[in-house]
């Protein structure tokens, strides 16, 4: 293991995201809100800590490894989310102790969107827009922008690209140098943020609110500038755009770059995944739409189906946003839609969730299962598309499966012994492990008045559902450790 030269990345990497407190900053003197110093303090503060980490160790520059990356990712989102909190701790409001600042920063970052606001139009507009950032920087992956950087500063990047990229098959590239590959992902990603904030502004949002909710739109994030989300606004136009740009990054963004350079939309529908994915949210959308005209929830149809289609896509994609209080609906659509949170966005996309191709995966094994007791003999072949899955894939997926299902029970009775009831505690760990946000009980509206512990168990949730189970997991062998 190179341990000198991790931690010379570690320095670099948190140098790097210092910059990301400067733009806060120029809101706050363009708003005028008083809150521009905690944001220098924490440039400085989180610049300094990333020289006095690199500079002791500026010398060792040796090859990296596949676990160096592993460690390097850990340690890097762990130190992200514990500077990230700094200017949450230095600002006057919120003034929030450590639980709560470290929260809030690992939930904007893991792009869950869990909070422990109140009053959150209100606040100032600098810590508003750094809310947002920390989700947009979280939705690619900061670990991929400093790939496309790293290699100009003499580090390689294909081991941090594998521990980050989300999905069951990570040595796909879909440029030669993994530095094109980072490159390319941020320039879709950039260009659909700038679509979406255009959208927004042109539908009637406030340019700061458009860009805001741009930003954590596209990372799938469910942040917004205002305590009722997106229902705020009351515009069925704004609601279908957030729904087409909520699908668009959920999709695979490796694919949304085959059809680019193809020129071609039929890419989308030549790939079993992105199927999958649209099959489950209409699926989704109708099963709450019918649900929600039978029980007359709303007055008119088209109110109906505006919330149906918006709060189906919404969390079903794990982005969290709301249009009205979906705890106050019949318990049935709740509950299905915080399972259907568990499949989530497409392998390669900003979502969270386990992944369409996942389970995709998986319910094709079980069909293979079912065939093999009927004709114990025949050999059956799992195919997504025209394409044969090698068994070790599907063995790789049936154990990630079972080890989120292990962290997921671990989580949720260690949240029970902290005080909290079974629903808030199973909904709990299902927001911050799927990376969603929202849950029911006493976390329906926020995380605020949960006891200390339960924020710190969930932060290790958000960890372990952004770094997608294994990456953090794998720490914790001792194979992983032995030279």
């Amino acid at each position: 293991m190179q341990y000198r030269s991790i931690i010379r990345i570690l320095g670099l990497l948190v140098a790097i995201f210092s910059i990301s407190m400067v733009p806060p900053a120029f809101v706050a003197y363009w708003y005028q809100d008083g809150a521009g110093v905690p944001f220098m303090l924490s440039f400085l503060l989180c610049l300094f800590i990333g020289f006095l980490i690199w500079y002791p160790n500026r010398q060792y520059k040796a090859e990296l490894k596949v676990r160096d990356g592993f460690l390097i990712v850990v340690l890097f989102w762990t130190v992200l989310g514990a500077v990230g909190a700094i200017p949450f701790m230095l600002a006057s409001n919120p003034h929030l102790n450590l639980a709560s600042a470290m929260f809030e920063a690992f939930s904007g970052l893991t792009t869950t969107g869990a909070t422990v606001l109140t009053g959150i139009e209100f606040l100032p507009k600098a810590i508003l827009y750094y809310r947002q950032q920390l989700q947009w920087l979280g939705g690619m992956g900061i670990i991929v922008l400093a790939v496309a950087i790293l290699p100009m500063l003499g580090v390689g990047g294909m081991q941090l690209y594998r521990a980050e990229t989300p999905g069951p098959v990570k040595d796909n590239k879909m440029t030669p140098r993994i530095a094109d590959t980072a490159k390319h992902l941020w320039y879709i990603y950039l260009a659909l943020t700038l679509a979406c904030a255009l959208a927004f502004a042109l539908a009637g949002m406030s340019w700061f609110d458009a860009i805001c909710h741009a930003f954590s739109t596209v990372a799938i994030g469910g942040f917004s500038t205002y305590d009722a989300s997106i229902g705020h606004f009351n515009s069925p136009v704004i609601n279908a755009i957030c729904v087409i740009f909520l699908l668009l990054s959920a999709v695979n963004f490796p694919l949304h770059f085959a059809a680019i350079r193809g020129k071609s939309v039929s890419t989308y529908f030549r790939d079993p995944e992105f199927k999958a994915f649209l099959a489950i949210q209409f699926a989704l959308i109708f099963i709450c739409f019918a649900v929600l005209l039978h029980t007359n929830v709303y007055s008119t149809t088209a109110d109906a189906l505006n919330h149906a289609a918006f709060q189906a896509v919404s969390i079903s994609t794990t982005a969290g946003f709301a249009t009205d209080g979906f705890a106050a609906w019949p318990l049935f659509l709740p509950i299905l839609l915080i399972f259907s949170s568990f499949i989530g966005g497409c392998a390669g996309s900003t979502g969270g969730g386990m992944k369409v191709v996942r389970v995709l995966l998986l319910f094709l094994q079980g069909i293979r299962e079912l065939n093999r007791l009927i004709h114990p003999r025949a050999v059956y072949a799992i195919k997504l598309g025209r394409r044969a899955v090698a068994d070790r894939i599907v063995e790789a997926v049936w154990g990630f499966f079972a080890a989120y299902a292990l962290v997921f029970v671990v989580i949720m009775l260690l949240l029970i012994l902290t005080g909290l009831d079974n629903i808030t505690a199973f909904t709990a760990t299902a927001a911050c492990l799927n990376n969603l946000g929202p849950g029911l009980g006493e976390v329906a509206a926020n995380f605020g008045s949960i006891p200390d512990a339960s924020k710190w168990l969930l932060i290790i949730a958000m960890v372990f559902g952004r770094l997608e189970i294994f990456t953090l997991l794998v720490l914790f062998t001792p194979a992983f450790w032995k030279d």
